[in-house]
């Protein structure tokens, strides 16, 4: 389906990388994008003049920006040759369970899967949970995408749920919750099934990771080693995160660490 707007400019956003960005939503990013050093001249005029008339739209409407060589071929495929930008859905967080009053509006739904995440029934087992811990839930403005982390005595945080609709997942929401979880917690560690059908993209946003009995240990900003010094001799300490999931328990530090799913 073609957006409700769209606009044919030179060539793609690119940062420094010369990366091309493939999506940019304006309500999340766009302080975040007007603040980098590569965001200067024909770029940044870009991205402001974008932000005007998407303001000027409905909120469904969107802006693709695409090198005029690949119009036709991007018309007819929609092969992702560009970037499009749209005012997205804001993230919040929150680190108060009377703020997620609302989160049953994530309602697990799929044509393609009859075993889909029930997310009502996550939200029902986490409640209690939230009460009485340190936590902080990540959601989008339309409820497509819900991130519970739990900071750990040791030092690495800990992803105790992911949650997301396939639309959170196409329309980036899930990528921006993510992008909002690392300015907070630079150390972050989860697990997912080898069979989750998100493993590909849970392998996009790790440093590394393990192997275990069918599951997958993720993690980003730690080696999961540290140098310790014992009776004068210097020896690698693994971290507990590391040492919970290879001995199989079914909790890492504190907290269940098995992301949720796609619903």
């Amino acid at each position: 389906m073609l957006p409700a707007a769209a606009a044919v400019l030179r060539t793609s956003v690119r940062p420094a990388t010369s990366r091309t960005l493939t999506r940019i939503n304006l309500d999340d990013e766009f302080d975040y994008l007007m603040a980098q050093p590569w965001c200067r001249y024909g770029t940044r005029l870009t991205i402001v003049q974008c932000q005007d008339l998407l303001n000027s739209l409905p909120r469904s409407s969107s802006v693709a920006i695409i090198h005029p060589g690949n119009l036709q071929k991007e018309l007819s495929t929609d092969s992702g040759a560009g970037t499009l930008i749209r005012l997205g859905n804001r993230i919040q967080k929150t680190s108060s369970i009377k703020e997620l009053k609302d989160i049953k509006k994530l309602e697990a739904r799929s044509d393609s899967c009859s075993d889909c995440l029930d997310i009502p029934a996550i939200v029902d087992q986490f409640a209690s949970i939230l009460t009485e811990k340190k936590f902080t839930a990540y959601y989008d403005d339309a409820m497509h995408c819900m991130a519970i982390i739990m900071p750990q005595n040791q030092g690495m945080a800990i992803l105790t749920s992911l949650s997301t609709t396939k639309s959170g997942l196409l329309n980036g929401t899930m990528k921006n919750i993510f992008t909002n979880i690392r300015k907070d917690y630079p150390t972050l560690a989860w697990a997912a099934s080898e069979g989750d059908e998100d493993l590909t993209w849970f392998f996009e946003q790790a440093d590394g990771s393990f192997h275990e009995n069918g599951r997958v240990l993720f993690y980003y900003g730690s080696d999961m080693r540290s140098v310790a010094l014992t009776e004068g001799q210097i020896s690698v300490a693994l971290s507990p995160v590391y040492k919970n999931f290879v001995s199989g328990r079914a909790t890492l530090g504190d907290s269940n660490l098995e992301s949720g799913g796609t619903a």
